[in-house]
């Protein structure tokens, strides 16, 4: 697994991960993890949180898919329609039994066979 360094940052790297984690994980907005921060005691501009997201974000998710449990042998395929751009899609996914997406495809047309 690749080690982050945090090296020459001002805050801790606690508080770059938490920050990260925040963005990424809820539909939050930048200013929206800034204030959030702010009620911890944390002051840090939503300009900072956004260079972390860009510099941090992509190295925090590759390791996390690096630890992530290998999918099992069992898995379910899901089939649905859905609108994209007003126009009718199939959608597939291959979900393991954890849960987890495998894979996901989205045609214009149904193949019946």
């Amino acid at each position: 697994m690749a080690e982050i360094s945090y090296k020459r940052h001002r805050f801790p790297a606690a508080v770059i991960r938490q920050a990260v984690w925040l963005y990424f994980r809820f539909t939050l907005s930048l200013r929206d993890v800034e204030e959030m921060l702010s009620h911890r005691g944390i002051e840090v501009s939503y300009e900072t949180v956004r260079m972390w997201t860009i510099k941090f974000g992509p190295l925090i998710a590759a390791n996390l898919r690096r630890r992530r449990s290998h999918p099992t042998g069992r898995w379910h395929l899901d089939e649905m329609v859905c609108k994209i751009g007003s126009r009718r899609m199939w959608l597939w996914r291959a979900v393991d039994d954890e849960g987890e997406v495998l894979d996901i495809l989205v045609q214009k047309r149904r193949n019946k066979h």
